[in-house]
């Protein structure tokens, strides 16, 4: 027993020696308090949404959002404060119209594009919004200021995303007999297929403020009128 404990001993104050040899200061020597740096592996974004150049025949309400979550890997470049990002997510935009409702259903001779119409011409509906999904894969040049932990300094990226679609869907709220009934519709018939969108976003430690701006429009062409999604939020990263 005495033959362990001063072996232990030994081993204890050998493992220090060289833990206290290894925390000198010296030029590439990183400091003893640092954790292990995050690699932002993980993105959870909340945005505001508009459609940018929307005709005067769209009347949005003002709340609509963007929510996105997305799992990537990061690439350091070299030494450098610079890296590349690769990653996977889902996407999902839900816009509120005002007074109108969005026709998706139509065939014959009105079946070649989709249609906002009045709400008094369909249903009274109380809440009446537009919603779609796409699997997203983010692709960012990543600047980070504190090389030693990531959860901490000034943070910035540029990157674009590109997503193939998932569905889209109406739902509208209304009252019947003094029941709310809310009604939904599947539709990909004339949804773009494909998303492409330009971002950036600035922060500090774990949070940012983020901004994306797409190059595809909600509808295909000529199926609908031209609607280009802008989003502005916040972004929290992290692990």
């Amino acid at each position: 027993m005495k033959n362990f404990i001063v072996i232990a001993v030994l081993l204890f104050t050998s493992g220090f020696q060289v833990l206290a040899q290894e925390d000198k200061v010296n030029d590439n020597a990183i400091p003893s308090s640092v954790v292990k740096p995050s690699r932002d592996f993980l993105m959870m974004q909340f945005g505001y949404t508009n459609w940018v150049n929307k005709p005067d025949t769209v009347s949005t309400a003002k709340f609509a959002y963007t929510y996105n979550v997305y799992l990537c890997y990061d690439f350091p470049i070299k030494k450098s404060k610079f890296s590349f990002a690769a990653g996977l997510g889902l996407s999902t935009t839900s816009v509120y119209l005002k007074d109108q409702t969005l026709s998706v259903t139509d065939t014959g001779a009105l079946g070649f594009s989709a249609r906002f119409l009045p709400d008094s011409m369909t249903t009274d509906y109380k809440r009446y919004k537009f919603n779609t999904a796409y699997l997203q894969a983010p692709f960012e040049l990543r600047f980070f200021s504190n090389t030693s932990n990531r959860n901490k300094g000034f943070k910035a990226a540029i990157g674009v995303q590109v997503g193939t679609l998932l569905g889209g869907h109406t739902k509208g709220l209304l009252s019947v007999n003094g029941t709310n009934v809310k009604e939904k519709q599947n539709t990909k018939r004339y949804l773009s297929p494909w998303n492409f969108a330009g971002t950036a976003r600035v922060g500090w430690g774990n949070f940012a403020i983020f901004g994306s701006y797409n190059i595809t429009n909600v509808f295909k062409d000529n199926a609908g009128p031209t609607l280009t999604p802008l989003t502005l939020g916040i972004c929290v990263t992290g692990l």
